[in-house]
């Protein structure tokens, strides 16, 4: 007999695969494929099986067959049944793993126990009950024409909410048709390389994300490395560099080593990008959250025809959210568009709507600022476990942003990462997103992200992080 499927009307309620084949009658063949079902765990202790005529119908096979295998198994242990309660998967410990294909659980990395790695927002924090309540008013107002293929460009609620948001808060100038929706950085860079925008030689600053590195490798970009220091990257360095026509920077915070870009070097980059006719791509990472004074307003103020402004919603909502957004000087629209291609790549339409519904009601707005207080105070608190445990190692950099930059003893950082694991803290060191290329003779120190852990257990990750520290 060949394999068949499972679709009855009872109450297993979805498509099971039983093997009926190999030696034997088809009551044998049946008892067989029924137990290979319950070792393998398909059918799960407690699962409800199908009554047997209906069972019988849909394997072709005659009733009492069915019948009778089901009164096997039962008297074996493998089902139980009652009346009124039809017949079950016996409520074993665990199903047995098949002999004939042995299962291994898979080896698992112990879980940190706590986590202070960079980058992360507090999960716990993302606003279900505003997206909830946006996602109803969105949808409800939703034209039919939002559940066509749609417009890769982005939905227009999106892009005139964006346009309104990013004028008022982060000094962005654009409209509409200059902003093209994307599921976030890495995805912006793509398409950036992909049209051409990027290519050749692309400078970058010293420090920065290793796999935006890699985004940019696989493109055939190769990365030259800006110098960094309290001001942000050097960026008159740039006119000594041949063949450099963009460069990528994070501006309002550098990641990771917390610095603004100074208004003298913001000046410097724009003047280079007019001269070279070349273009700055501005990462606004983490740029909604500063904590000793209003945001600094983005570089793309300067010259929306030179600076291509990209932000997402990684860090103000949510990772799991995947929208972001390119301000675009107008030239490169159509050929980022073209980039774009298929519609697999573009962005879930309800999410947009959602996004545009909480952004115009101003519950966007709220929440940032809550979340503003909220990761300003997770900053103070480590400054101030720092000074009573550990008054020897500063968090350097603004207070700004998800993260700060332990500066450590020279020699101390690899031996804190180890001795950090041994805690049960997962962080990461600063020579993680040094640049390949960057002078070895780099600052030792410690990434903490600050935002990732629950407010219940940030004090005991605090803890953690003092007693991995090394000492004076």
């Amino acid at each position: 007999m060949a394999d068949s499927w499972v679709n009855s009307e009872g109450s297993i309620g979805s498509d099971l695969l039983l093997e009926l084949a190999g030696p034997g009658s088809r009551r044998a063949v049946l008892i067989r494929a029924l137990r290979e079902a319950v070792r393998d765990g398909r059918l799960a202790p407690g699962t409800r099986l199908p009554p047997y005529r209906s069972l019988a119908a849909d394997l072709g096979l005659a009733r009492n067959t069915v019948a009778d295998a089901y009164a096997e198994l039962v008297a074996e242990g493998w089902l139980t049944a009652r009346q009124g309660s039809g017949t079950r998967v016996a409520r074993r410990a665990a199903p047995v793993a098949s002999a004939r294909t042995p299962r291994r659980a898979p080896h698992r990395p112990a879980e940190p126990v706590h986590d202070l790695r960079q980058g992360q927002p507090d999960a716990g924090s993302f606003p279900r009950s505003a997206w909830l309540a946006a996602a109803r008013r969105a949808l409800n107002a939703a034209p039919n024409d939002a559940f066509a293929p749609g417009d890769p460009q982005g939905r227009t609620e999106l892009r005139h909410a964006l346009a309104d948001y990013l004028g008022r808060s982060r000094g962005v100038r654009t409209t509409p048709d200059r902003i093209v929706i994307c599921s976030g950085f890495a995805h912006a860079l793509r398409l950036l390389t992909a049209c051409g925008v990027e290519r050749g030689r692309l400078a970058v600053e010293a420090y920065g994300l290793p796999f935006h590195r890699s985004v940019l490798e696989a493109a055939a970009v190769r990365t030259v490395p800006l110098p960094l220091d309290a001001d942000g990257a050097r960026t008159g360095e740039l006119t000594g560099l041949s063949g450099v026509r963009a460069v990528l920077l994070t501006p309002a915070h550098q990641f990771p080593t917390g610095g603004p870009l100074g208004p003298e070097r913001r000046a410097a980059v724009v003047d280079w990008a007019r001269s070279r006719d070349g273009l700055l791509v501005e990462d606004d990472y983490d740029g909604e959250f500063r904590y000793d004074r209003e945001p600094v307003g983005a570089v793309q103020g300067l010259d929306p025809d030179r600076v291509l402004y990209v932000g997402s919603v990684s860090k103000s909502l949510s990772p799991a959210v995947r929208l972001g957004w390119m301000v675009l000087p107008e030239r490169l629209v159509e050929r980022v568009l073209t980039a774009k291609g298929e519609r697999e790549a573009w962005a879930s339409v309800p999410d947009q709507l959602t996004l545009a519904e909480l952004i115009a009601s101003g519950h966007y707005d709220r929440h940032v600022r809550r979340m503003r207080r909220t990761y300003r105070d997770r900053r103070d608190r480590l400054v101030a476990a720092l000074a009573a445990r550990a008054p020897h190692i500063t968090a350097t950099g603004i207070a700004a942003g998800l993260h700060a930059v332990l500066r450590l003893p020279p020699g101390t950082e690899r031996s804190t990462v180890k001795a950090a694991t041994w805690q049960g803290l997962a962080l990461d060191g600063l020579d993680a997103f040094r640049h390949p290329d960057a002078p070895a003779d780099a600052p030792d120190g410690l990434v903490v992200g600050y935002a990732t852990p629950p407010d219940h257990a940030f004090g005991a990750a605090l803890e953690a992080l003092c007693r991995a520290l090394p000492p004076a």
